[in-house]
């Protein structure tokens, strides 16, 4: 119980972060493990506001991500978990529609260090992420990503575990 106050306490700090730099959306997304834990995450995204390597193919950007997820697993291994990463992003053309390849290391902080039988070592893991995806006139995005958490071999053992997802972006 402790730990899940500590979590939303976090969670709160995070948001509410993001929330005051000037979020540029929040996102939603659903999708599973490579076992056969289904995965809910929702999270804030802040705009970096640069822009890098700009040529006529498109241009490097990114944002800070900021996320709750729920890991529904079987009846007793649901697991909850926050993170946060910066995420770049390669943005390709300049119309109305722009596709778009995203990847990104951060941090993320788990309330079990077991999903089913994916065992982490520590609540503290890494969060590794490729992406792929279009952005809309006005800001809105869909995309697919493949994100891997592991401890980086901090502790054993050190199964790690992928969540692959479809994912919503919806400007604020």
């Amino acid at each position: 119980m402790k730990r899940m106050l500590g979590l939303a306490a976090v969670a709160a700090m995070v948001l509410g972060h993001s929330l005051s730099a000037q979020a540029a959306g929040v996102s939603f997304s659903v999708g599973h493990t490579g076992q056969t834990t289904m995965v809910y995450r929702v999270g804030v995204q802040s705009d970096w506001d640069k822009t890098w390597w700009q040529s006529n193919l498109g241009h490097l950007t990114g944002y800070w991500d900021g996320a709750y997820t729920y890991w529904q697993g079987d009846e007793h291994s649901g697991n909850n978990s926050l993170s946060f990463a910066p995420v770049f992003v390669y943005e390709f053309g300049n119309g109305s529609v722009k596709p778009f390849v995203e990847a990104g290391i951060g941090v993320s902080l788990f309330s079990q260090t077991q999903i089913e039988d994916q065992k982490f070592g520590s609540a503290f893991n890494f969060e590794d992420r490729l992406g792929l995806g279009v952005r809309f006139a006005g800001g809105h995005e869909v995309s697919v990503r493949a994100i891997h958490y592991s401890n980086g071999s901090i502790k054993e053992p050190n199964d790690g575990i992928e969540a692959y997802s479809l994912n919503y972006r919806m400007p604020l």
